[in-house]
């Protein structure tokens, strides 16, 4: 019945474009402002060129779900991180991880895992170069010319683990005329921001760019006990060198040279009651048990939080990559292009995970990721440019080191009389994946477009972990004597179950698959495309990171697989003032990898699992109008229902076995929508203001799977404003801002760490003021 409705509402939005579901189109910069006083006539809203494709395409001829921005817009909007995409894509949203990892989301399909080499299912690119995992991808949204949020799997062009999308940033490349800019802002909480650019040519052939971005901010998050103490400065750095070269006619290379250094403090969560994962009624210890049982709830107030008094909780994260990008043309149809990336990345991540000034749990997470990656394609045109076609193979090689420090004094610290109050969980991945791919347009009559694309990917992961001893010789001497082995201090403590010894656990994980994509585009009359797409893609198998007792807590969770099927159209209307996009889409999802529980003889603790079947259906639209000359409205509205479709028995975050059953996906909102609307206005003959609102909602959501009430993520809205002049055609503009100024408080995770429930909150209002240069 569900299925049924779906479809019938999917065929109705498709039929009937008086209401859309989709992404956003955007416009072009303003032209001239009427003079004062009049009322100026429609004005086109012309759509962005994308390479969603990997070809330059206008939006609305592209056949699949896209939302895109100009830089323009993202600045205007204030997306100046990944998460502040939920302001202009309904449907994406955003958490962080236990352990501070950043999770993105596309209709309902995320990869929560606290890994920072967990392959993320939504994948970011600058450039078409991938940034593989999450945590690498900070300094991407600074001095942009527009992105690109693909929707539904895409992994025949981008390769696996896409199956909720991608994300393409698409730098602002060297120009050929000198120009530079400088954008300036202060706001509370000492908030200082600086961005600024210098392009121009060296040579006839030769052009250069330099970009670098500078966030400050002081502290905003205060103690509960301690009143006096403060926390949450912001400490970001980012530079870019971009060289273009232009040798010949029918040659062009292009290098990309960037880094980025967070010394922020990490955000500390609040406090909400205590919850040991091993009673005393069991022999669970109670060292803490009077302090934390008594412990007040954090006031719903996004400024308060708690941590450990005198502790260090400034991260030291940076990342360095390199991309090379060499263009050909072979002849006037056949272009041959490769792309190589080469990143480091480097994490240190203090965090208080219990939310309290005693330590229940304090954690630094240490890490490190080297990857390489070499694609190499051809691309051309046939028959009068009526075929498309591409091929091309890429290989990449991933090689991470994750160490989770883990300091704390909870009811599982200890195995009889034996006590420790620190370990150390290790792992290592060396991931190398190889894949060919190929794609077909053929354009079977003027209005008729058939479109496939296949790749085939085989994937090997080299993967070692276990749970050490934190050096002291304490968490060695426990084992010691329940297993029988002598233990040194430093060394693993994880039982291999095939043999009954403790020691590193060796484990490989060998893949392949085939993703694919079949559409047909159709194009009745100027100014509407009507699709449909079935696409079948995967996410690679993963090997979860826990503090692992026992080795079979750390085998592999099998590779994931969606098959998805999707209709929609695009529309232009009244003289192309109008742009309205909507789409349907139903996802079968096959072996879903998510996060969750696995109690063990030392409690509850966080691991993976994989949902056999489950599903995801829903529905989109977006609208963008220029009415007037003046008045630029953009709005979009999202419809996402998952969930798990067969019985499936697991743990809950408190160690109880539920059949999640019917329930839908943690952090996934039904009802998401986005709007933004700009009205400007001639103040002089060389300046125009502009008024702008832009509210976002998000209904409800569980944290976790179980449906208990304590991981319920209520529903809120987020409104930001601004109001600003721009003279000499743009070169100037200042303008006043404020976000979330209501001061909603909202709930961006709730999490159960070992005693401690515990929740992160969003940020509460900000205000400030921009003054930029453009020239």
């Amino acid at each position: 019945m569900r299925l049924r409705t779906w479809f019938l509402v999917s065929i109705s939005a498709v039929a009937c474009p008086c209401g859309a579901f989709a992404q956003t189109a955007d416009r072009q910069s303003d032209p001239a402002p009427a003079a004062a006083g009049a009322r100026a006539a429609p004005t086109d809203i012309e759509d962005i060129v994308v390479t969603a494709r990997k070809q330059n395409e206008h939006i609305n001829d592209v056949p699949m779900s896209i939302t895109a921005a100009t830089g323009e817009t993202l600045a205007r909007q204030g997306v100046t991180q990944i998460a502040d995409l939920q302001k202009i894509s309904p449907g994406f949203s955003f958490q962080p991880s236990q352990y501070g990892n950043p999770v993105y989301n596309l209709r309902g399909i995320g990869n929560l895992d606290d890994s920072i080499a967990a392959a993320p299912t939504v994948n970011i690119y600058q450039d078409q170069a991938p940034i593989p995992y999450s945590v690498m991808a900070e300094g991407v949204t600074y001095d942009v010319e527009r992105v690109e949020i693909l929707k539904g799997p895409q992994g025949t062009l981008f390769g696996q683990n896409s199956t909720g999308g991608a994300i393409n940033f698409v730098a602002n490349k060297p120009t050929r005329t000198f120009a530079t800019g400088l954008d300036l802002t202060g706001g509370n909480f000492g908030t200082f921001n600086a961005r600024g650019f210098v392009s121009g040519p060296i040579t006839d052939t030769l052009a250069a760019r330099v970009a670098v971005a500078v966030d400050e901010r002081g502290d905003w998050q205060r103690s509960l006990s301690r009143p006096d103490d403060t926390l949450g400065q912001r400490s970001f750095r980012a530079g870019r060198f971009l060289l273009d070269w232009t040798p010949g006619d029918r040659l062009r290379f292009s290098l990309n040279v960037n880094g980025w250094l967070d010394d922020s403090d990490s955000q500390q969560p609040q406090f909400l009651f205590y919850s040991p994962t091993v009673p005393a009624s069991v022999g669970g210890y109670t060292d803490l048990a009077p302090y934390l049982s008594t412990f007040p709830r954090a006031p719903d107030k996004a400024r308060v939080a708690d941590w450990d008094p005198n502790t260090r909780l400034r991260r030291n994260d940076n990342l360095w990559q390199m991309t090379f990008r060499g263009e050909y043309d072979l002849s006037d149809a056949v272009t041959l292009t490769s792309l190589t990336a080469l990143s480091r990345f480097n994490r240190d991540f203090p965090i208080d995970v219990d939310g309290t000034p005693y330590t229940n749990l304090l954690m630094d997470v240490l890490g490190r990721i080297r990857s390489f990656s070499q694609e190499l394609r051809l691309n051309g045109t046939l028959a009068e440019r009526r075929v498309k076609w591409m091929v091309g193979a890429n290989y990449q090689r991933d090689q991470s080191r994750n160490d989770n420090r883990f300091k704390f004094d909870a009811s599982n610290s200890g195995v009889g009389p034996f006590r420790f109050f620190a370990a150390n969980g290790y792992s290592t991945q060396d991931v190398k994946t190889k894949g060919v791919f190929g794609s077909l347009d053929v354009r079977i009559t003027d209005t008729l477009t058939a479109q496939g694309s296949i790749r085939y990917t085989k994937s090997t992961n080299d993967a070692a972990g276990c749970l050490r001893d934190y050096g002291d010789g304490a968490l060695a001497a426990a084992f010691s004597a329940v297993t029988g082995y002598s233990i040194a201090p430093g060394a693993c403590v994880t039982t291999n179950v095939a043999n009954g010894r403790p020691e590193l656990i060796l484990s490989k994980l060998d893949e392949d698959n085939i993703s694919w994509r079949a559409g047909l585009d159709w194009k009745p009359v100027e100014g509407t495309l009507l699709y449909a797409n079935v696409t079948k893609g995967y996410k690679a198998g993963n090997f979860p990171t826990p503090p692992a007792i026992f080795s079979f807590q750390l085998d592999p969770i099998p590779q994931e697989e969606l098959l998805a099927y999707e209709i929609g159209f695009k529309q232009t209307l009244f003289d192309r003032s109008l742009q309205l996009n909507g789409a349907g889409f139903y996802y079968d999802y096959t072996n879903k990898q998510t996060a969750g529980f696995r109690p063990s003889a030392l409690g509850n603790f966080p691991s993976f699992i994989s949902i056999p079947k489950s599903s995801v259906r829903g529905v989109e639209m977006s609208l963008s109008w220029r009415p007037l000359d003046d008045l630029t409205i953009n709005a979009g509205g999202a419809y996402v229902d998952s969930e798990v479709d067969r019985d499936f028995v697991t743990a809950d975050p408190f160690g109880r076995f539920v059949n999640i059953k019917g329930e839908h996906f943690p952090t996934t909102s039904e009802w998401t929508a986005t709007a933004d609307a700009e009205y400007r206005f001639p103040v002089s003959n060389k300046a125009e203001a502009y008024l702008g609102v832009s509210p976002r909602y998000r209904s409800s959501a569980a944290a976790a799977f179980g449906n208990d009430p304590n991981f319920v993520l209520h529903g809120y809205t987020v409104l930001d404003l601004r109001a600003g002049v721009e003279f000499a055609d743009g070169r100037w503009r200042a303008e006043i801002w404020g976000k979330n100024v209501t001061n909603r408080f909202y709930l961006t995770t709730a999490v159960k760490t070992i005693d401690a429930m515990t929740r992160q909150i969003g940020m509460p209002a900000t205000f400030g003021v921009t003054l930029s240069f453009h020239r």
